[in-house]
């Protein structure tokens, strides 16, 4: 009685089907190449990178620093949100940027807060002793507490320049979102992807620039070095975008995270 031998039934023939298929899904893969990231994956590194590069800026923009003439403070790594804001929005969409812009408004200010509430704490005598409560207080003290009570300085230049970031923030980057939305929905829909990082960071920065030294610094410096401290801000602004534009080719125009087997986007 003769038996037909089945596809693969074989050892060896067994292993060359395998060895097929798996070169075949290799194919597949390499051809199409993407991170295997869900979209809260993606969410959580775009957002969050966004949320660090705020914070770090406003933080390093206590100290004030120097090249050559130009007198700015430290946060420049700050000027990354604009291009990283148009990341989030190309990834995840107009609202999940808007999203973003107002939880990291929140965030900085809680750290503000927070930071006061550390300024506040008794401090340890040594550790006092050798300046570590006077830094605190220079960088971080909102309130001035050791000449009377702290409603006297409610308008101290610390929290000026908090309220300044968090409002600065806020009102440019809802501005770069406008203008982001608006560009590649319309008349920008087909030009190249650095052209709608140009146009927004155009619009946005010049906005930044001029809103946070007039809340933080009115009264306090005199005209012509609040128009240096524009032309700075602008200009240091202006090169961190020149030189982090290519970012936005970091992802592609289609999801970067994976997608449900039924071809819908995961919500």
């Amino acid at each position: 009685m003769s038996h037909e031998r089945q596809p693969g039934s074989d050892p060896v023939e067994g292993r060359d089907v395998e060895d097929r298929c798996s070169s075949c899904d290799t194919a597949r893969r390499s051809s199409g190449f993407r991170i295997r990231i869900d979209k809260t994956q993606a969410a959580i590194i775009l957002c969050g990178l966004y949320i660090f590069f705020s914070l770090a800026g406003n933080i390093a923009a206590t100290k004030v620093t120097y090249f050559g003439r130009l007198v700015m403070d430290a946060g420049f790594i700050y000027s990354m949100t604009f291009t990283w804001r148009d990341l989030i929005h190309k990834q995840l969409g107009k609202r999940a940027a808007i999203t973003t812009i107002w939880l990291s408004a929140f965030i900085n200010l809680l750290a503000a807060l927070y930071f006061q509430i550390v300024v506040l704490m008794p401090a340890e005598p040594d550790w006092a002793a050798n300046g570590g409560q006077a830094a605190w207080q220079f960088l971080f003290g909102i309130f001035e507490t050791s000449s009377g009570p702290w409603w006297q300085s409610i308008f101290s230049l610390q929290l000026r320049i908090v309220l300044g970031s968090v409002i600065t923030m806020v009102i440019a980057e809802l501005i770069d979102t406008q203008i982001y939305h608006l560009w590649v929905t319309g008349w920008g829909r087909n030009r190249p992807q650095w052209a709608r990082v140009a146009v927004s960071n155009a619009i946005s920065i010049p906005v930044d620039s001029t809103l946070f030294p007039l809340i933080a610094f009115t009264g306090i410096i005199g005209f012509d070095a609040m128009v240096q401290m524009f032309q700075t801000n602008i200009m240091v602004k202006a090169i961190v975008t020149i030189l982090s534009f290519w970012t936005i080719y970091l992802v592609p125009e289609r999801p970067i995270f994976e997608q449900h087997e039924d071809g819908a986007k995961q919500n």
